[in-house]
C-alpha cells in the first residue's frame, strides 16, 4: 500500500515540490499551520523516523536545514520550527514551519483548505533560495 506521500512522489496525486532527489523530497503541505509550512520526506516509505536508516536521516535533517534557511529569507518569523509527529500519515515526515511563537506551531491551527496558486508560489520561492 502506498502512502499519500508516495503517491505524490510518483505523480499519481498533485503536490507542490520544493526539492527532490533520490533519497528525500520536500513539498508544501496542504494543511499548513503557517505560511511556508514544508514537509521533508524520505522517498522510501518508512513509518517512524526512528526506523529511517542513518544516511537517510542525515539527508532529511540536512534538507530541512537548507529549507529552513530559505524560509527565513522569505517569511516573516523569529525562527523555524521542526516537528516530527508522525501520526497523520504512516510515512515519516518532518514539518518545517516558519514561526514567531509556540502558538504558531499548534496543529490546531492547520488550514482546512489552501490556495494552490499560493502554495505553488511559495514552493518556487523556497526552491530558488536553496
Amino acid at each position: 500500500m502506498s502512502s499519500v506521500f508516495s503517491l505524490i512522489l510518483q505523480r499519481k496525486m498533485p503536490g507542490h515540490f520544493v526539492f527532490e532527489d533520490s533519497d528525500v523530497f520536500a513539498i508544501m503541505t496542504i494543511n499548513p499551520i503557517a505560511k511556508g509550512h514544508v514537509l521533508v520526506i524520505p522517498t522510501q516509505e518508512v513509518d517512524e523516523w526512528t526506523n529511517v536508516d542513518q544516511s537517510t536521516r542525515q539527508k532529511l535533517f540536512t534538507s530541512a536545514h537548507r529549507i529552513a534557511e530559505a524560509q527565513k529569507q522569505i517569511f516573516p518569523c523569529e525562527r523555524i520550527a521542526l516537528i516530527i509527529a508522525g501520526f497523520e500519515v504512516p510515512h515519516c515526515h518532518l514539518h518545517v514551519i516558519p514561526a514567531t511563537s509556540m502558538h504558531d506551531v499548534s496543529f490546531s491551527n492547520a488550514a482546512a483548505s489552501v490556495d494552490h496558486d499560493e502554495l505553488a508560489k511559495f514552493a518556487e520561492q523556497i526552491s530558488q533560495k536553496l
